[in-house]
Parts: structure tokens; C-alpha cells; sequence
């Protein structure tokens, strides 16, 4: 890199935020609880927390040793579109989304989806600079992030 280039960090303010976030999540779920008395509410919550947990789990199995939380692809790395990275480009953040949102519902917690909905906003940002590092890594990037989506099926 020539001396007028910024050198990129790893990552770590996405990390810090992403986490933070997430604790704020699970924090203010219990504490400021039923701002609505809906009893869907705490299923569809569950529901979303074992969804989460799931699509963590094959997030995890197709990765393997690619995993790191930093939005910069390993040096050693290779580019993952197997398993259930066919159908979605960013599962395990999908599934943080997914989980907070579900807490927050489980708890009827205002704050707790307004954690999950900065979160999911908070993601999408490390997305887009995750993927611009993964488009100079891997040339084959440009034309999967073209047939798969972000973070749902064939939505978004």
C-alpha cells in the first residue's frame, strides 16, 4: 500500500458494535418488559430463538475454519457458497437478527426490538464493507453476491 492509503483495519468497532448491541438486547428484554400483553408475541419470540439457533448451527458447519468475527475474509481463507450459504450470504448474521428480534418479542420488550432492528441496521453495514473486502479477495464474489441475498431467501 502506498503511504497516502489508509491500512484497513480488522474490524473491530463492527465487532464492538455488533456485541454491544446484543448485550443491550438481552439486558433490556427482562428489565422493561411487556410493553404489549400478546401471547403470539412469545410464541412467535421462541420461534424465532430456535430459527436463530438453527440457521447458527448450519452457518457454523458450512464455515469451519473460514469463521472469524472480523468482516475481513481470512488471509488463509476460502470462499464459502455451500450448505446454507446457498441460499444466503450472511447466515450467522441473519441469525443474530433473528434472535434478538426473538428475545425481544419473547419479553414483549419495546426497547429489546428497537435493539434488534438497530442491530439488523448496525449488520447490514458490516455486510456491505465485509463484502466489499470479500469482492477484492475473490473475484468469483461479485457473481454470487449477484444470485444470492443478504440475509433472507430471495427477499433481501
Amino acid at each position: 500500500m502506498s503511504s497516502t492509503q489508509p491500512i484497513p483495519t480488522r474490524g473491530g468497532v463492527w465487532i464492538a458494535l455488533q456485541f454491544g448491541t446484543i448485550a443491550v438486547a438481552l439486558v433490556v428484554g427482562p428489565l422493561w418488559r411487556g410493553h404489549w400483553n400478546a401471547e403470539a408475541s412469545v410464541w412467535i419470540g421462541r420461534a424465532f430463538l430456535i430459527l436463530s439457533g438453527v440457521i447458527a448451527l448450519a452457518g457454523f458447519a458450512a464455515l469451519g475454519r473460514n469463521l472469524t468475527p472480523h468482516p475481513i475474509p481470512r488471509a488463509d481463507g476460502t470462499l464459502v457458497r455451500h450448505g446454507i450459504y446457498r441460499f444466503v450470504r450472511h447466515p450467522l448474521y441473519s441469525s443474530l437478527i433473528l434472535g434478538c428480534l426473538g428475545w425481544g418479542l419473547n419479553w414483549q420488550s419495546g426497547p429489546a426490538v428497537a435493539a434488534a432492528l438497530f442491530l439488523a441496521w448496525a449488520l447490514n453495514a458490516k455486510a456491505r464493507v465485509e463484502e466489499h473486502w470479500l469482492r477484492e479477495r475473490f473475484p468469483e464474489y461479485a457473481d454470487y453476491a449477484r444470485r444470492v441475498r443478504r440475509f433472507v431467501p430471495w427477499v433481501y
